[in-house]
């Protein structure tokens, strides 16, 4: 697996909740290449509840979300924004069991400005909890680094 470096981390007042290492309630994720897919490893606590002991399905949807994010960075050499998120939560995720394992790969381009990547979330047992294909909205890479900082794949640590 290949770490993925977030340069965004250096620049100032950025607070992402899913990535960003200074926000203090953030998820704190870091993502790695394998194959065709993004992976994030992260670690559920009880700040993060739904019920007693289950992972709250806004921050599943996050994950999952997140990770679709980083994928287009990482396989379209751009930025995006989300457009739709169907999740389909296949069983609860139980904090108490450990680390998730989040991953995102392309799944379909429907046009230069649109493409849907497969999410997926497993326990720490590698069950799979839960799945969503995330439609994003993508821009040129001009554009993306104009009005999202967008570094582009060397910054990334991918060249």
């Amino acid at each position: 697996m290949t770490k993925i470096k977030n340069p965004y981390n250096e620049l100032p007042g950025y607070n992402c909740f899913g990535c960003s290492n200074k926000n203090p309630i953030g998820l704190h994720l870091g993502f790695e290449l394998k194959d065709d897919a993004v992976v994030a490893l992260w670690k559920p606590d009880g700040n993060y509840q739904g019920w007693d002991n289950v992972l709250h399905g806004g921050i599943i949807a996050t994950l999952l979300d997140e990770a679709a994010s980083w994928a287009v960075q990482v396989f379209l050499d751009t930025c995006g924004v989300t457009s739709q998120l169907q999740v389909n939560y296949l069983r609860p995720v139980l904090i108490d069991k450990g680390a998730v394992r989040v991953e995102a790969c392309l799944k379909s381009r429907h046009d230069d400005r649109h493409v849907v990547l497969a999410t997926r979330l497993y326990d720490s047992d590698s069950q799979l909890c839960a799945v969503a294909d995330v439609t994003y909205y993508i821009y040129t890479q001009e554009e993306a680094r104009e009005k999202f900082n967008y570094f582009g794949r060397r910054e990334l640590g991918l060249e």
